[in-house]
């Protein structure tokens, strides 16, 4: 289980997180939603390592990680996507699967490729000549080659064209038959709640719901998104 209490989180001296509760169990899908500025990008960056909160814990199976490095969490099963494709542009598809793998195994970028075929397709080829699909498969192979436990997704489908996101959906499905949890944030709140076991809205730094993807109404996303109180 990985989950952050009472997290409080920002920058340069502006507070973003506010007492943020959260769990994402075993082998689950968690929907993380909420308007854009809610704080869902840094609630994943302090749930990974790459930003330190200023208060509360986070905890992987009950054990406090909340000063651990973000290569620490990759070691005990934590993968981060970022938004923004998060992947090393100016190297081939093949260096990015072999640094993401981080000895692992060449059976390891088989595995990526097998579920990605464009990138075997392309292993020789600059990752920043991708076309912007091809390069958001490639920062989601990570999620294979590194064989993690929890996996946070920041906005994978962003900017992509609809049969891009039917792939990536296809693959977040598949990622959940391993048995790997899912943290997700993303814009189709539809497609995310079809996939969740739990959801979060967040909204100004703020947990403002938790439940049930059944729980969550239209009036309740609309009021949220929009701001109608």
């Amino acid at each position: 289980m990985l989950a952050l209490r009472g997290i409080e989180a920002g920058y340069a001296g502006t507070k973003v997180l506010r007492g943020i509760d959260l769990t994402v169990p075993a082998s689950s899908v968690v929907a993380l939603l909420g308007p854009n500025g809610a704080g869902k990008t840094t609630l994943l960056r302090a749930a990974s390592g790459l930003l330190r909160p200023t208060a509360g814990q986070v905890l992987l199976d009950g054990e406090d990680v909340t000063h651990a490095s973000p290569n620490q969490l990759v070691r005990r099963g934590v993968c981060h996507v970022p938004d923004g494709r998060g992947i090393f542009p100016s190297l081939t598809v093949r260096d990015n699967l072999q640094l993401q793998a981080a000895g692992r195994g060449k059976d390891a970028i088989d595995r990526a490729v097998e579920t990605f075929p464009r990138l075997g397709e392309r292993l020789a080829q600059v990752a920043g000549t991708l076309s912007g699909g091809e390069q958001q498969m490639l920062a989601l192979a990570r999620a294979y080659v590194q064989n993690p436990r929890f996996v946070l997704l920041d906005e994978v489908s962003m900017g992509l064209a609809p049969k891009i996101v039917d792939e990536i959906f296809e693959f977040l499905e598949r990622l959940k038959a391993t048995g790997a949890s899912l943290l997700l944030v993303e814009q189709y709140v539809n497609r995310a709640l079809a996939i969740a076991d739990r959801v979060y809205l967040l909204n100004r730094g703020e947990v403002v719901f938790s439940g049930s993807p059944d729980e969550v109404d239209e009036a309740t996303l609309f009021e949220q998104y929009v701001g109608v109180h």
